[in-house]
Formats: C-alpha cells, sequence, structure tokens
C-alpha cells in the first residue's frame, strides 16, 4: 500500500577513509561514487537512490569532516555539517578500533548539537575478530548516544541488508521522490569526471592527488549514438606535476585513459572515443572562481 511506503534522506558521514563511497556503491548497488584508498576522495555531495518495495532512501554522501587547510577544505567541511541538520537519519562509519582519536572526537561533537538520530555503522568486520567487535561497540556506546549500532563489511556486503533495515526504521511515510529506475541525480558528466580523477587517484603517487580536478570539455554521442566522444582536461598545480601524470612518452596518460575509459563505457552502455589533456593551474584550490568551475558550487556558503 502507498500510503505506507517510507521515503526520506540519510546522510554518510565519517572521518576521509573509512569506507563512505564504497558502502554507498554496495547498498546501490551499482558504482556511484569514486573510491580510493587516499583520504578526500568524495568532493561534491553526491545523491543516490536506494528503493525496494518498503520505501526509498534518498543517501547524500558528503565530503568527510575533517580539519580544513585551503578554501577547497573548508567548502567541503562546511558542506558535510550542514547536512547533518538536513536529513532524517545520520550513518557515521567508523573503523573497527577502540581508540577514539582527535577526528572522531571533533565528530561526536557535531553529532551531539544535532536531534537528528544517528546509526553507528562500524565497517570493515571482516578484517577483525568477532570478540573485538563488542569491544568496539562498548566503546562507541560510551562516548555517544546512537539510535543504531550496526557492524558491516562494505567490501564484502556482510550485514549491509541490516544496515539498509535499520535506515527504513528511521524515515518517515512519503511519496517516492524518483522513479524505481533511478539510482543517482549526479549528471552523466559531472560521473564521468569524477571516473577519470578515481584513475589519477589510484594510479598516481601520494603528492598529486589533492590537487587535481577534471574539466569535461565536450561530452557527445555521434550521429548513430553508437560512440560518444569525450573531451576531458585535468587540471594540475605544478608543472612536475604535469609530467608525472603524462609519463614517459605519453605511458601514465594511456593508462589513466584506457582504466578510465573501460568504467566510462559501462557507465554510458556505448563505446567511448576519450581524449584527455593536463593543464597547470596554479593554486586552484584557493580560487573561488576555479574551484566553482570544476564544479564545487560554493552557493550554499550563502545559504
Amino acid at each position: 500500500m502507498e500510503n505506507r511506503f517510507k521515503s526520506g534522506f540519510a546522510t554518510l558521514i565519517g572521518r576521509p577513509n573509512v569506507g563512505k563511497s564504497t558502502l554507498m556503491n554496495q547498498l546501490i548497488g551499482q558504482k556511484i561514487a569514486i573510491t580510493s584508498n587516499k583520504p578526500q576522495t568524495t568532493r561534491n555531495r553526491i545523491q543516490t537512490v536506494y528503493t525496494d518495495e518498503e520505501g526509498q532512501i534518498i543517501f547524500v554522501d558528503t565530503p568527510g569532516i575533517h580539519k580544513a587547510k585551503n578554501k577547497l577544505g573548508e567548502y567541503m567541511v562546511y558542506v558535510a555539517e550542514r547536512t547533518l541538520n538536513e536529513v532524517d537519519v545520520i550513518l557515521w562509519l567508523v573503523e573497527p578500533t577502540t581508540f577514539i582519536g582527535a577526528g572522531e572526537r571533533h565528530i561526536i561533537e557535531q553529532l551531539n548539537k544535532t536531534k537528528t538520530p544517528v546509526i553507528l555503522v562500524i565497517n570493515k568486520m571482516d578484517t577483525v575478530k568477532r570478540e573485538f567487535i563488542l569491544e568496539v561497540i562498548q566503546t562507541y556506546k560510551e562516548a555517544c548516544d546512537f539510535a543504531e549500532i550496526v557492524p558491516c563489511s562494505a567490501f564484502t556486503g556482510e550485514n549491509c541488508r541490516e544496515v539498509i533495515r535499520c535506515i527504513m526504521k528511521y524515515l518517515p511515510y512519503g511519496p517516492k521522490f524518483y522513479g524505481d529506475d533511478v539510482v543517482t541525480d549526479q549528471p552523466e558528466r559531472q560521473i564521468v569526471a569524477e571516473l577519470i580523477r578515481e584513475k589519477v587517484l589510484r594510479l598516481m603517487d601520494e603528492e598529486i592527488p589533492h590537487g587535481i580536478a577534471v574539466s569535461i570539455e565536450s561530452m557527445k554521442p555521434r550521429r548513430h549514438g553508437h560512440v560518444t566522444d569525450i573531451h576531458a582536461t585535468i587540471i594540475c598545480e605544478k608543472d612536475s606535476h604535469k609530467g608525472m601524470i603524462i609519463g614517459k612518452q605519453g605511458a601514465m596518460l594511456k593508462r589513466i585513459g584506457s582504466d578510465a575509459r573501460y568504467e566510462i563505457e559501462r557507465l554510458l552502455d556505448a563505446k567511448v572515443n576519450l581524449q584527455l589533456w593536463v593543464k597547470v593551474k596554479k593554486d586552484w584550490r584557493d580560487s573561488d572562481f576555479l574551484i566553482k568551475n570544476f564544479g564545487y558550487d560554493k552557493k550554499e556558503y550563502n545559504g
């Protein structure tokens, strides 16, 4: 019955690199958010949609809450913290450890200021013994008042159904916001840019990734629709980084391109002709204009 249908918004928060995007992809059953083992992979709020017979959950993925070092960092933290009061339920994702560090304490402070129900999700349960999970639960119980505590593994999918069940408990009854077949509100161009950025993050050394953005210059299907031509530019902050991204005789750029093309073809369900360029724009992360230009919309600062 439609009037028993639930619908609402859930946000995933947590320190950078705890597996938020991996969990979201696992719950949705499709790759939407980019993942890598480097912090601050997610920069924009990404809305993804989960629908079953019981209800519809719109997930708002946020940048990790952390101490900001530049304007891009400030924007990311602002977006993450503002989201807490705009949703029906908060999922706080943590790693299985009994040590609550300064970063987690900072998040607990934010959570104590909100009236939104908080579900603690202890990720990576596949990496520790069951008895230890009980100790982790006890440690966190003493630090904050949670509506639910659920251990799971975003990587293997173990106990992820339980996460969905817990979220549904706290959603209001209401109509669907999106059709059954919708899994994200992200424009395709933005997902394509993020997939290219993911490949750079995965293939490059530590010092480069934070200083890159990807701009899609054009994305056009050919007349008969079987091939899509995509022209994209990878923006970096230093000339030395440009050389490393291109690589010896263009080898690294080719690898980034072929890895990204494979995923983009799966996303668009079409053959892709991907052309990549690399440009240097020094200090783009501290330029309001350039941050907006690369898709990180700062009008929310004034909201």
